[in-house]
């Protein structure tokens, strides 16, 4: 995949293109993706996509924090794994956002990005008037020599252990982060969600409890962190891959205030991992974050969690 963001420096060929911001690349939009590609070798074009370094909405509103479900390279290497031709990255503006949908399409998507034909997702609106849809931008396209085609929305619903069917979404996902429900967020992603960080120094109180923990700076303070509580994950730092059992939480047992850390005991490791890079791979929450009335409590809860983890990660 090739990533333009300098259209000066480099014309993209005549190209299908999609656009979005694709947050998460879940299986939704690895459909529509698969769409562009499909419609890009029957027509012999290239296939593209239009996103943004930035979410629009954090361009016009600075204050607004959109939790990401994944950093802008980490999006940029899953769309590479798609295998589409480009990515045409187009800086967010005001003086963009003004635009109507007809010069959006034909100063950007025509003059700039070389569309021919731009497959519209299902919901998907543009330009400065929101009000406008899917027959409007045929007509305009048709205007401007642009062919606008709609995409099969993606309809197999994932159903949840409560038999409840649930359609995906980037904001669907986020929801079932929050709640802590990383394996159902993981079948509507197509992947196990992860952090990336660096290991910081902490309060080392696992170490004198007997379960020494590591504690994770996030690289980008946007990203989302899920809920609260205990899960089974996989901790991958220098090439290998370990078990962790990994604490979300304020310590509540040890009177740790509102400093909410993240912090990972790697089973069977116990070496010192300061200011390393790792990624936690989270698999399953086993439990929400609880207070115990003593350490000695908390040291007991603690031996049955880590057997869970490993049963669950063997």
């Amino acid at each position: 995949m090739q990533i333009i963001r300098d259209t000066d420096a480099i014309i993209p060929e005549p190209c299908v293109a999609t656009i979005g911001f694709f947050d998460g690349v879940h299986i939704g939009h690895r459909y529509l993706i698969q769409q562009v590609k499909e419609i890009a070798a029957i027509k012999g074009l290239r296939s593209a996509l239009v996103t943004f370094p930035v979410h629009p909405r954090k361009v016009m509103h600075s204050d607004y924090r959109l939790e990401l479900l994944t950093t802008p390279d980490e999006k940029i290497n899953l769309l590479a794994d798609t295998g589409v031709d480009y990515c045409l990255m187009l800086d967010f503006t005001p003086e963009i956002s003004s635009l109507t949908a007809l010069k959006f399409m034909e100063r950007l998507l025509k003059e700039r990005f070389q569309v021919k034909c731009l497959v519209i997702g299902y919901d998907h609106r543009f330009g400065h008037n929101r009000s406008e849809g899917f027959e409007d931008y045929v007509s305009y396209g048709q205007s401007i020599g642009i062919e606008v085609v709609r995409a099969i929305a993606y309809t197999d619903d994932i159903e949840t252990n409560d038999a409840q069917k649930i359609t995906v979404s980037s904001s669907l996902i986020r929801k079932l982060l929050h709640q802590g429900d990383v394996d159902l967020a993981a079948r509507c992603l197509g992947y196990e969600y992860f952090l990336d960080g660096t290991v910081v120094g902490g309060y080392q109180v696992g170490r004198k409890i007997g379960f020494p923990t590591a504690n994770l700076s996030v690289d980008n303070p946007d990203k989302l962190i899920p809920a609260d509580g205990v899960y089974a994950v996989w901790v991958t730092f220098d090439g290998k891959t370990y078990m962790g059992m990994l604490n979300i939480g304020v310590r509540p047992t040890i009177d740790n205030g509102s400093n909410r850390t993240i912090e990972v005991n790697i089973l069977h490791f116990h070496s010192d991992i300061y200011d390393k890079f790792i990624r936690l791979t989270f698999v399953k929450r086993t439990r929400p974050e609880l207070k115990f009335d003593s350490i000695e409590e908390l040291i007991e809860e603690l031996h049955k969690d880590a057997k869970e983890v490993e049963a669950i990660l063997s």
